[in-house]
């Protein structure tokens, strides 16, 4: 059973709140948050609600600063748990939409999307396996994308504006 606690003070101070299931909406159980704590499962953390803006995926751990999970601010407004997974990896990207243009096929992580695809943007993928997480920039750096098995005609698909991904990895949850 997987539980997250939300704290409204940096290093676990303040009002909390512990959650045990996805919520869509957490503005009535606290205000902002500065600091997380994963007692168990892995989350992907909102910065809206209803599973919207910016993402941030947690695995089990303490986070004592919203800089600590790569946040932009210190607003988490929905959060939902993933099941573990201990399958195989296996990812198409594209760079046109609509799974077009030039493919690749991956099955693990891709530090330096360019020097691997000779593109910056993805415009499409297909997950076939797996969980995965995009980052906007090389080296797993910057804003986060947790992929679902499934396909994502464009990039406006996982909840993006700009195609540009600069790197990827396979969200392991091994329990």
């Amino acid at each position: 059973m997987g539980k997250i606690v939300f704290y409204e003070g940096r290093n676990f101070q303040g009002r909390h709140w512990e959650c045990s299931s996805d919520c869509m909406d957490t503005f009535r159980h606290f205000n902002f948050c500065n600091s997380i704590r994963v007692n168990g499962g892995h989350w992907v953390a909102y910065q809206r609600p209803n599973y919207m803006g910016y993402q941030y995926i947690l695995g089990p751990g303490e986070y004592p600063d919203y800089h600590s999970w790569m946040g932009f601010n210190n607003c988490i407004r929905s959060c939902q748990m993933f099941p573990p997974y201990r399958g195989s990896y296996r990812m198409r990207i594209f760079n046109r939409p609509d799974m077009m243009g030039q493919m690749m096929e991956f099955s693990d992580d891709c530090p330096n999307v360019y020097e691997r695809f000779r593109y910056r943007d993805i415009y499409s993928c297909n997950v076939m396996e797996g969980y995965w997480i995009f980052y906007e920039h090389p080296n797993y750096r910057g804003r986060q994308y947790f992929m679902r098995p499934g396909e994502y005609r464009s990039c406006g698909d996982w909840g993006c504006h700009n195609p540009m991904v600069g790197s990827f990895r396979r969200m392991r949850t091994h329990m």
